[in-house]
């Protein structure tokens, strides 16, 4: 099922169980994707599941900023509310890997491209970016990466 036929689905549930923060986030994401599907430039009438994957991913980053940024200014009501619309998103992303599984994903990548030192930290990101979409947080990806090719015993 499409991840938009999902989110309707979604959507009358939540109405049916009067979930007023299941709905203006489920909502939200279908806002954006009809907003994704009607661009400008944008091919065909649905969205690739990529496509679908990176919005839902840029959407839980922004909870997850707004969050942080409420919490830093001691509004814990909007932050409260910026976790709960973030934990309905994340049940529609793919499990994210944790910090071990990306290490070991990172080398392996590491040695397929022959990487050999900081110089090779494009190459290396690229496919990472690539390989990881979705299930890890690019920054610590990008973290992981530096830290691999800086340490010279890869």
């Amino acid at each position: 099922m499409a991840l938009k036929e999902l989110i309707d689905a979604d959507i009358k549930k939540a109405m049916l169980a009067k979930d007023k923060v299941r709905l203006l986030t489920l909502r939200s994401i279908k806002s954006q994707i009809l907003l994704a599907e009607t661009a400008e430039g944008a091919h065909g009438a649905t969205l690739s599941p990529d496509a679908e994957m990176k919005l839902l991913t840029k959407a839980a980053k922004q909870r997850r900023e707004a969050a942080e940024t409420y919490q830093k200014q001691f509004r814990s009501d909007l932050e409260e509310t910026e976790l709960a619309e973030l934990a309905i998103i994340e049940e529609y992303l793919p499990q994210q890997m944790s910090e071990a599984d990306i290490v070991e994903r990172i080398v392996a990548i590491i040695q397929q491209v022959g990487a050999t030192g900081p110089s090779d930290l494009g190459k290396v990101m690229g496919v990472a970016a690539r390989e990881l979409a979705g299930q890890a947080d690019g920054r610590v990806i990008s973290q992981v990466v530096s830290n691999l090719l800086n340490n010279t015993n890869v």
